[in-house]
């Protein structure tokens, strides 16, 4: 009998604590003091893996180090490297094969961007190699075609004029035509370009360093529509925020990469998340953008833990459908993640 009063007793008890839970503020208090240990926060799963994409995965023959989505007309590019491959293969948003670029001017692409606008498409890709085409951003056309050679082919350096660029490692281009230039990775220089559509140095800020405005291995690159470049300052386990318009240091997230830097910094077409890859924990991290302003620091919103070895490198976002897409070193291919 004094054991069921006992259980009746605790019963009463839990069940008080809970109605008191239910009307205080403070509830994650009242849970650890209560039960001695604190909540856990639950973390929203925004992305499930589209296992369909692509529809023949063996086309990958070599490694796929980045992907660029044009969402104008629905297609992926996926830039490689590898012996006696393709270095572009080219899908459907739908996950079919369309081409491959035949162009003997790509050494090792590093960077790929769609630059898909009223006045311009055409896809931008940064190539590290060390040969007679390494150390350059180029322009080519949808099909494949070269346009456009910035830096000086075969030759590393950080000169402005002539410009010379060292293991650039990825662009980004607005609308309006302006480039944003991260050079390099893992090269002499630790660089932030900004460049005009003309392609005039408009300005540059960097040196190897942990200061504001100094960089370890810029390695990504994004403009938001508030006028702001995240650069994922990779060595440095951090982003960085600049005026994409001065280039003035408007802030540092860094307290959500203690375990491994950021590859990546893409945002995503509803403007809710920036995407982050975390290589060597083979993780994507989906952190909460912030609105115009002040952007405080990191939060993480959910979390992609992949398999162990899989190795995600860079990413980029569909503008029309939402979809995420990953290009992965270790797995040696490109999936696509879509929204639950």
């Amino acid at each position: 009998m004094k054991f069921r009063a006992s259980l009746c007793l605790a019963a009463a008890a839990v069940t008080l604590s809970l109605l008191i839970l239910h009307c205080c503020d403070n509830t994650k208090l009242w849970i650890k003091l209560l039960f001695g240990f604190p909540p856990r926060n639950r973390e929203l799963q925004l992305f499930k893996l589209d296992v369909a994409w692509p529809k023949d995965p063996g086309l990958f023959t070599g490694v796929p180090f980045d992907v660029a989505v044009d969402h104008q007309n629905s297609l992926v590019y996926v830039a490689q490297r590898g012996d006696n491959v393709s270095k572009v293969l080219v899908f459907t948003e739908e996950g079919y094969f369309k081409e491959s670029w035949s162009t003997n001017t790509l050494e090792m692409p590093h960077g790929i961007f769609a630059a898909i606008n009223p006045n311009d498409q055409s896809i931008w890709i940064t190539d590290v190699g060390q040969g007679q085409y390494g150390h350059t951003v180029k322009q080519y056309s949808l099909s494949g075609k070269l346009l456009t050679v910035l830096g000086t082919p075969g030759k590393a350096g950080s000169n402005l004029s002539p410009l010379q660029f060292d293991q650039p490692a990825d662009i980004f281009v607005k609308t309006n035509g302006d480039l944003y230039i991260v050079d390099g990775d893992g090269g002499l220089n630790n660089r932030l370009l900004m460049l005009t559509k003309e392609f005039n140095v408009q300005w540059t800020l960097g040196g190897n360093g942990t200061k504001p405005g100094e960089f370890y291995i810029p390695h990504c690159v994004a403009v938001d529509e508030f006028g702001r470049v995240w650069v994922a300052d990779r060595g440095n386990k951090r982003i960085q925020v600049f005026d994409s318009v001065s280039g003035e240091w408007i802030g540092t997230w860094d307290t959500c990469f203690s375990e491994d830097g950021p590859y990546s910094v893409r945002i995503t077409e509803d403007m809710k998340y920036i995407v982050v890859a975390q290589l060597n924990i083979s993780r994507l991290l989906f952190l909460a953008f912030p609105p115009i302003g002040k952007i405080g620091q990191c939060r993480v919103v959910s979390t992609i833990q992949m398999a162990d070895g899989v190795r995600p490198h860079l990413v980029d976002v569909s503008l029309m459908t939402g979809s995420v897409y990953v290009a992965e070193l270790g797995a040696q291919q490109v999936q696509r993640y879509v929204y639950v």
